[in-house]
């Protein structure tokens, strides 16, 4: 599908955490409905690969979202390729190590807040200043968790940050509503990545159980029995950044096969 078609059709978007995991499916899918994009990431040789498997519209770049010129010179990377900044997805993440509470340590706590909440200001702030306030119109998109509405042990960092990021979330959106800009947040549940198995197997271990029955333990938790595929995401993350979405700003949307049901 070309550029002057899809349901992103002349949209810019920038997408962090876009090295492995969920950043290169949406890459991909935001690619093939229209968009060009640039993808951002601490692992450079990595998205880079994953910026030339999609073609040349996809352009990889490091970036430390919790460092300030790194946000910057990713910004300005997308306004000088590009010339403006349309779609804002903080997907950039860390689970940081999971500890008891009674074991937690600043470090630890700090550095999660860090790429899992401050970061999202951050970019957000970036991406208003240098192109959507100018230009009255925009989409951001933070990246929570169910963890964050249901706490989640050891994981006090994590939880925190996610927990924050739908606060985060409404306070953008009141702001940039009236300058016509929305806000949203997605909310995963448990997603199938390498990050996320390698974490179950641990669990699995821990438990003294085989990774299998570990997962059919995990399933029994969600009324469809399913864990979220990479695609699930980036489907919700396509919807609630095009035009389909304009009604929508400071909701937080799960994308959990009914793990968690607000309301």
């Amino acid at each position: 599908m070309s550029t002057n078609s899809g349901r992103l059709a002349g949209k810019v978007a920038i997408i962090t955490g876009a090295s492995t995991g969920c950043g290169p499916v949406m890459a991909k899918l935001f690619v093939e409905q229209g968009a060009k994009v640039v993808m951002a990431a601490r692992r450079e040789e990595l998205v880079l690969a994953a910026a030339k498997d999609i073609g040349p519209n996809a352009i990889g770049m490091r970036c430390d979202v919790t460092n300030e010129a790194d946000v910057a010179a990713m910004v300005d990377r997308a306004m000088t390729e590009f010339g403006q900044v349309d779609i804002m997805l903080n997907n950039a993440a860390a689970p940081g190590q999971d500890k008891w509470v009674w074991e937690q340590t600043v470090e630890n706590f700090n550095a999660t807040i860090a790429i899992d909440l401050t970061a999202a200001m951050l970019c957000s702030r970036e991406v208003l200043n240098r192109s959507m306030l100018e230009r009255g119109k925009g989409v951001i998109i933070n990246f929570s968790s169910t963890a964050g509405w249901m706490g989640m042990v050891r994981k006090t960092h994590y939880t925190s940050a996610k927990a924050a990021l739908r606060a985060l979330t409404k306070t953008i959106a009141l702001e940039v509503g009236p300058k016509g800009i929305r806000c949203n947040c997605l909310v995963p549940g448990s997603i199938e990545t390498e990050l996320w198995m390698n974490w179950g197997k641990r669990m699995a271990a821990e438990q003294g159980l085989s990774y299998e029955d570990w997962k059919a333990k995990v399933l029994e938790g969600s009324p469809l029995r399913a864990i979220a595929q990479p695609i699930d995401i980036a489907n919700l993350a396509l919807f609630l950044a095009s035009d389909e979405a304009r009604m929508i700003t400071g909701q937080s949307i799960n994308c959990d096969a009914g793990g968690y049901m607000v309301g």
